[in-house]
């Protein structure tokens, strides 16, 4: 319990906070160099978070499970191993690269399909709504 308190404090002030901080610094300088780096570290992270949750489901019980995940978050944060730099450059842009159509094929049929949804369900919702209020006036 305390290991995954402590684990949790750090990935969200380590893991964060402080990348917001200076994503934010990078952004208000127009400091390329630094925006191009916070932006690979994001989306790291945003990988990052999915294998957690994954992970916290299935693993969590394994020995050092958090302390290797608060070692993970500082290894990717370091200016000296550079690890988000190392894990963008060398495995997840060569995959989007190859992906690329393809996960923009699928986000646009996503889009369609929640479109659809969100108006049938609109439709039902407005259905129920008129229905209840037709009921209610003629009970009065």
């Amino acid at each position: 319990m305390v290991s995954w308190m402590i684990s949790r404090s750090v990935v969200l002030v380590f893991g964060t906070l402080y990348p917001a901080y200076y994503s934010y610094k990078a952004v208000k300088t127009k400091n390329v160099k630094e925006y191009v780096r916070w932006m690979m570290y994001w989306i790291v992270f945003a990988l990052y978070t999915v294998v957690e949750t994954i992970t916290d489901l299935t693993v969590a019980w394994f020995p050092l499970y958090y302390e290797i995940k608060i070692a993970f978050v500082i290894w990717l944060l370091s200016p000296y191993t550079r690890g988000a730099s190392l894990i963008y450059r060398k495995c997840l842009h060569p995959l989007l690269s190859s992906r690329e159509r393809e996960i923009d094929e699928y986000i646009v049929q996503a889009k369609e399909r929640s479109y659809e949804t969100m108006v049938t369900f609109g439709k039902q919702g407005l259905s129920i709504a008129a229905t209840a209020a037709v009921s209610a006036a003629v009970k009065h």
